[in-house]
């Protein structure tokens, strides 16, 4: 069975779902960002304990097409985001979506749109965003290896939009950042 969920969108989530379905004893055939798919169907009851579940962790079970279509949309664009290889994306985002889902851009755009109260390319530069500012936290690569690796025309397009959606230039943001309590070592 096919199990579609929201809010899966790292690693982490991906472990953390994982072990939601371990302790329900229901048996996983695969995980992947935003679908599980497991060994056998489920009961009602399970389908409850695991909505439940899911909910209590921050994620939401999907019943309905169009919002499992949305997900879809969604996890493709974080998917795309994580690998930091838009350098190497052949087609613009409203042609690799078209592509990957097999719909029309203009039908997804809509639907997008009308559930998440975003459009597809503002949710595409929050992740972009959100990936720049995880690589200068952890001082990974410099401001231009990151315009490249995330498509940006020029290091100043990225810093425009970056102070747009933070306030901050990447430097300022460098500058200003400072580590979860959690990552500082006591002295």
């Amino acid at each position: 069975m096919e199990v579609h969920i929201r809010n899966m969108v790292c690693d982490r989530c991906v472990r953390s779902v994982k072990q939601i379905f371990h302790q329900a004893c229901i048996p996983v055939k695969d995980i992947q960002l935003g679908v599980v798919i497991t060994v056998n169907d489920l009961t009602t009851q399970q389908v409850q304990h695991l909505k439940e579940a899911l909910q209590a962790e921050g994620f939401e079970w999907m019943d309905n097409q169009k919002v499992k279509l949305v997900e879809q949309i969604r996890q493709k664009i974080i998917q795309l985001v994580q690998s930091g290889e838009l350098d190497e994306m052949k087609d613009n985002l409203s042609a690799y979506l078209s592509s990957a889902l097999l719909k029309d851009y203009h039908y997804l755009s809509q639907l997008f749109s009308s559930i998440e109260n975003t459009t597809i390319e503002q949710f595409f530069i929050l992740q972009k965003i959100e990936k720049v500012k995880e690589w200068l936290a952890h001082d990974e690569y410099t401001v231009s290896e990151i315009a490249f690796k995330l498509g940006y025309s020029s290091v100043a397009h990225l810093s425009a939009q970056f102070k747009k959606m933070t306030g901050f230039t990447p430097s300022q943001f460098k500058e200003h950042y400072r580590p979860p309590l959690d990552k500082v070592s006591n002295l």
